[in-house]
C-alpha cells in the first residue's frame, strides 16, 4: 500500500515547494527557495502556521512592508537568477491580495516567473457575505481574485485540498518554461488552506525540473542563414533573452567573427561588452548611433526581445525599403513579430548555430558597414561627452551624476532601474564594459518597483558588491520606501541613489514637447515654489545611512562611503530639474490633441503627427 501523509492544504503547498529544484546545463538550484508574506485573515491561520512549522526545511520566510513590493522583489530575484529560480508571495484576502495585481502584470508582461498565493473567500460560503468579499449581481462564484486571470501566465482556484496534486506541478512547469512563464497564481480559499487531505508521500519527494535549451529547427535556421547571405547591412538587437539564456559569449562571437553591429534593448543592456561594434541602446531611449544604423539596415536579427514600441520607434525606425527581420526567440509569438523569419530557439543555441553556419560559408558583413558602425559610435561618444559638460549657472545634471556612478562601479556591482529619466539616461550612456549588470524594467514601466527588486537581486546574489538602485524623487514618494526597513531588518545591503529634481520630469518633458504646457507633474506648492522635502532625513528615519550631494565631488565621496557601509544607504543628489540628455532622434507615437484652443499645442500636435508618415507595417518578403 502506498504511504500517505495527512497534512493541510497550506502545509502541502509549503512541503511541495521545499522539494522543487531546477536544473540547466548541469547546474541545480532550488526552484522556490523563499516566500514573502504579509499575514491577515485568509492566510494567518492557514499558510502562516504551515510556514512556521516547516521553517528550516528549505523555504525561508521574509517579511516585506507591502504586498506589491514583495512581487517586485520576487521579480528581481528571478531576473538575477536568469529565470531559473523565483520566490513565492502570500497575501491575505481582499486588498492584501489585490495589492499583488500590479506586480503580477509586471511579471507577466516581462515574462518573468513569480509564484503568487493570494488568499480567497470561504469555498463553503457558510458565513457569506464575508468582510472584503465582492458580491457580484450575476456571478455568485466571482471573487476579487478573478482579476488575476488576465494578468497571469497560469491561474487556478483551489477549492479542494486534493486539487494541489495537479495544480502545483502545472504551476512549476509553467514557472520554469521560458516560453510560457510569468505570474503563476494559485488562489487559495481560506478554509481550504486549513483543510486536511491524505496526500501520497511521493508527492513531496524531491523533484528536479530540467530547463532544456531548444535548438533551432533546420528549416528555420536555413532561412535565417539565407537572409544573411543576401543582406548588405545587418544589425542585431540584443534583448533580455540574451542574458537569461547566458548567451553573452555567443553574442560576442557572432559580432566579432561576422562583423555585425549590435544594439541593445533596455532589458538587453550590457549584453555586448568590450566590443567596438556595440552601438548602444536602440529606440526612443537609445543612442543616435544605434538608431541611425537601424534606419539603414536591410536585415534585423532580433534576439530575445518582445520588440515594444520604445524599441521600434512605434514601427517608424526601420526605414530601409527592403528591410527583413529574423526573430530568434523561445516564444513563438515574439519570433514572428514584424513579419520576421522565425527562429524559435534558445538564444545561446540559436546564436551559436547561426555563427557556425555563416562562418563555414565565409560570410562576413561588408567592411563599409562595419566602418559605418564604428564612425557612428565615435560620433555618438563625442556628442555625449559634449552634452555632459558643465554649463555655467547650472547645478550638476543627472547625466553627469550617472557618469560618476558609472566610473566608480565595479564588475561585481549591480544596477537596478525602471521607468523615468534614470532609465532613459542609463540606456543612453551607461558603459557596461567592466561587467556590472544592469536590470532595467521598462516593459510594464512600473515605478516604485526598484527598491524591492533590488532586495530580490541581493537575495539572489549575496556575494555581489554594491546593489545600486537609481530612482527619482517622484518614485521615492510614490511608494516602496518601506522596503528600506526590510533591507535593514533582513540584513540586505542596498545603495539607493535618489535624484531630487522636483517632480516627474521624464513625462513632464514629454508633456512640454508635445503640448507646450506644464501641468500637474512637478511638486510645487500654492506659491509656485518647489515643495521642500528632506529625503535624507526620511531615509535616516527608516534606518538607513543617508548623504546629501549637491556637487559631483560630494557624490563621489558619498559613493565611496556607501561602499564601506554594511547597511542600506540612501544618497540624495540634487540635480538640474529640466536639463535632460540629448535626444535619441527616434520618433515615438503618443496621443496628442487633435483639437485645442492653444495655438502652441495645435502646432506641436501637427509636428508630432508628421512622424506617423514614417510608420510601417512590416510583412515578410521572400
Amino acid at each position: 500500500m502506498h504511504q500517505r501523509i495527512r497534512v493541510t492544504a497550506g502545509q502541502g503547498v509549503v512541503r511541495y515547494l521545499t522539494s522543487q529544484w531546477s536544473e540547466r546545463d548541469g547546474s541545480r538550484r532550488r526552484a522556490v527557495p523563499g516566500i514573502f508574506g504579509i499575514f491577515g485573515h485568509g492566510n494567518v491561520c492557514g499558510v502562516g502556521p504551515a510556514l512556521e512549522e516547516e521553517a528550516g526545511h528549505g523555504l525561508s520566510f521574509h517579511q516585506p512592508k507591502s504586498e506589491q513590493a514583495m512581487v517586485h522583489a520576487a521579480i528581481g530575484y528571478a531576473r538575477a537568477s536568469n529565470l531559473l529560480s523565483t520566490l513565492a508571495c502570500t497575501a491575505s484576502i481582499g486588498p492584501g491580495s489585490t495589492n499583488l495585481l500590479t506586480g503580477a502584470a509586471t511579471a507577466t508582461v516581462n515574462r518573468v516567473p513569480v509564484l503568487l498565493l493570494p488568499s480567497d473567500t470561504f469555498s463553503h460560503r457558510r458565513p457569506d457575505p464575508v468582510m472584503q468579499a465582492l458580491e457580484h449581481p450575476r456571478e455568485a462564484d466571482l471573487t476579487v481574485n478573478d482579476a488575476f486571470r488576465p494578468l497571469s501566465a497560469f491561474f487556478d482556484r483551489i477549492t479542494r485540498p486534493e486539487q494541489l496534486l495537479t495544480a502545483l506541478p502545472e504551476a512549476m512547469r509553467i514557472l520554469l518554461d521560458p516560453a510560457e512563464t510569468g505570474a503563476v497564481t494559485l488562489s487559495l480559499h481560506q478554509d481550504v488552506q486549513a483543510e486536511a487531505y491524505d496526500y501520497p508521500a511521493s508527492f513531496f519527494e524531491p523533484r528536479t525540473w530540467r530547463v532544456s535549451r531548444r535548438p533551432p529547427a533546420e528549416a528555420e535556421l536555413a532561412a535565417a542563414v539565407e537572409a544573411f547571405r543576401t543582406c548588405e547591412r545587418p544589425l542585431l538587437i540584443a534583448g533580455g533573452g540574451v542574458h537569461y539564456s547566458e548567451a553573452l559569449p555567443e553574442l560576442a562571437e557572432l559580432s566579432e567573427r561576422l562583423g555585425v553591429p549590435v544594439a541593445e534593448t533596455s532589458a538587453g543592456k550590457g549584453a555586448l561588452r568590450g566590443c567596438a561594434l556595440a552601438v548602444g541602446g536602440l529606440g526612443v531611449t537609445g543612442t543616435r548611433a544605434a538608431n541611425d544604423l537601424a534606419r539603414e539596415a536591410d536585415l534585423i536579427l532580433s534576439v530575445g526581445s518582445r520588440l515594444i514600441d520604445l524599441t521600434t520607434g512605434s514601427h517608424s525606425l526601420f526605414q530601409h525599403p527592403d528591410v527583413r527581420f529574423i526573430g530568434l526567440n523561445v516564444v513563438p509569438r515574439d519570433a514572428h513579430k514584424l513579419g520576421a523569419f522565425p527562429l524559435v530557439s534558445d538564444a545561446k543555441l540559436g546564436l551559436r548555430a547561426l555563427t557556425d553556419a555563416l562562418a563555414a560559408d565565409g560570410w562576413r558583413a561588408a567592411d563599409e558597414w562595419r566602418e559605418r558602425a564604428l564612425a557612428e559610435r565615435n560620433r555618438w561618444d563625442h556628442d555625449l561627452a559634449e552634452d555632459l559638460r558643465p554649463r555655467e549657472g547650472e547645478r550638476m545634471t543627472q547625466g553627469q551624476a550617472l557618469r560618476v556612478l558609472n566610473e566608480t562601479a565595479t564588475a561585481r556591482d549591480w544596477l537596478v532601474v525602471a521607468s523615468g529619466t534614470p532609465h532613459v539616461d542609463i540606456h543612453k550612456m551607461w558603459d557596461s564594459d567592466r561587467g556590472e549588470r544592469c536590470l532595467m524594467e521598462v516593459g510594464f514601466s512600473c515605478m516604485s518597483g526598484e527598491i524591492p527588486a533590488a532586495l530580490g537581486v541581493r537575495m539572489a546574489m549575496p556575494d555581489a558588491d554594491e546593489i545600486y538602485v537609481v530612482i527619482g524623487d517622484g518614485t521615492y514618494l510614490m511608494g516602496s520606501t518601506g522596503e528600506l526597513v526590510t533591507a535593514g531588518q533582513e540584513g540586505l545591503k542596498l545603495t539607493v541613489l535618489v535624484f531630487e529634481n522636483g517632480g516627474y520630469q521624464s513625462i513632464h518633458a514629454l508633456q512640454r514637447n508635445r503640448t507646450g504646457r506644464s501641468f500637474g507633474l512637478e511638486f510645487r506648492g500654492p506659491d509656485g515654489d518647489y515643495v521642500d522635502v528632506d529625503y535624507a532625513a526620511n531615509a535616516r528615519s527608516l534606518g538607513c545611512t543617508a548623504y546629501h550631494a549637491t556637487t559631483l565631488e560630494e557624490l563621489r565621496d558619498a559613493l565611496a562611503a556607501a561602499r564601506r557601509d554594511s547597511g542600506p544607504v540612501v544618497i540624495v543628489a540634487r540635480v538640474e530639474p529640466h536639463r535632460l540628455m540629448l535626444d535619441s532622434g527616434c520618433w515615438w507615437d503618443v496621443g496628442v490633441a487633435e483639437v485645442s484652443e492653444r495655438r502652441e499645442t495645435r502646432e506641436l500636435a501637427a509636428e508630432h503627427a508628421l512622424g506617423r508618415a514614417l510608420q510601417r507595417f512590416h510583412t515578410r518578403t521572400p
